[in-house]
């Protein structure tokens, strides 16, 4: 049984501890949060077993778990990826892994020295059978001639920004914004199903604190280009679609991937998709413990390194993008 401690007690924390729950690999047993009631409240769903945490290097000393997911607001990713390699564990941490590459490139460093822990980038639909679907039949197209992808929704969080409040997903300070957000999605789509752009452009629609709450980017690739539009202020049901040269590859949108199918040339639709399973994390909890529980193995590890190398891939890409925008974080002036 794979021993789960967690940092951030939100909503996506509870789906993955649910999803980890589903799959009798994971057992919850260590929480951490800035406030004990809060720790004790999030945790005392799943268990009466669970030792709880508001100091941070005290969750990390402890031996009540091997494995850390890593929910925390974006810009604190870095240091407690950092904290939990060194300390011993395995750390799964939610997109994006780290604010930038001189972080990512820190973090790689430090992974190096510690050959025996695995880094992973919660990004769910990657590990999903129908994003895998269309990767494939995107390989099979005889031409691309370019794609639209969209996927954007109204956040909770937002009422609360045009109240005058500064929610942690809409703060420069900890590398909030559209991009870091729901556009992680979208690279991660168009970096797994066309390969890394010649180049990249960010046209983003900011907020008045400088953060981007929709916006749409360009890939720029040899023969076609590919448009993202996404954002967390606006509601968006435009289905993604990849052109070939008579096929369309339609989905519902780029990052639920709920229902895909290929549309020939005479308008006939063919179905790509299996049923999406209720807890959309379900696919990379069982992906994450077939690695862990064969840590010894080969094909694990390469596995592993894969995974990591996409994970670099997107961040780079991410930081492109920002910087085409003039998007910047804290963290982009920190020295190693």
């Amino acid at each position: 049984m794979l021993r789960l401690g967690i940092i951030g007690t939100g909503w996506i924390a509870d789906q993955f501890v649910e999803a980890a729950h589903a799959t009798k690999r994971w057992q919850l047993s260590a929480v951490y949060s800035r406030r004990m009631k809060r720790a004790k409240e999030f945790g005392s769903k799943y268990s009466e077993d669970i030792v709880y945490f508001d100091r941070l290097s005290d969750f990390f000393q402890s031996d009540s778990f091997d494995v850390v997911y890593i929910a925390s607001p974006n810009s604190l990713h870095f240091e407690q990826a950092k904290a939990a390699i060194m300390a011993g564990k395995h750390a799964i941490v939610e997109k994006p892994i780290t604010s930038n590459p001189q972080e990512m490139s820190q973090l790689i460093k430090v992974l190096r020295r510690h050959p025996q822990q695995f880094l992973f980038e919660a990004a769910r639909h990657y590990h999903e059978e129908n994003f895998k679907a269309v990767q494939q039949a995107v390989q099979g197209m005889e031409e691309i001639q370019g794609a639209t992808l969209t996927y954007m929704k109204y956040s909770s969080r937002y009422d609360a920004f045009l109240e005058g409040k500064n929610p942690n997903v809409f703060s420069p300070d900890f590398a909030g914004g559209a991009l870091q957000d729901l556009g992680g999605y979208m690279v991660y789509d168009a970096l797994a199903w066309f390969g890394v752009p010649d180049s990249v452009n960010y046209y983003a629609t900011k907020l008045n604190n400088g953060i981007d709450g929709k916006g749409i980017a360009i890939f720029n690739y040899p023969q076609f280009e590919v448009t993202l539009q996404f954002g967390k202020t606006a509601n968006s049901y435009l289905p993604g679609e990849i052109y070939g040269k008579k096929e369309t590859i339609v989905m519902d949108n780029a990052a639920d991937l709920n229902e895909v199918y290929i549309v020939n040339g005479e308008g006939e639709k063919t179905i790509i998709s299996e049923l999406a399973d209720n807890n959309p994390m379900l696919a990379e909890v069982i992906d994450f413990a077939d690695v862990l529980e064969n840590p010894d193995s080969l094909e694990a590890r390469d596995i592993a390194d894969e995974w990591l190398a996409m994970s670099v891939e997107v961040n780079k890409v991410m930081y492109k993008l920002r910087y085409y925008a003039k998007i910047e974080f804290p963290s982009d002036y920190e020295e190693e």
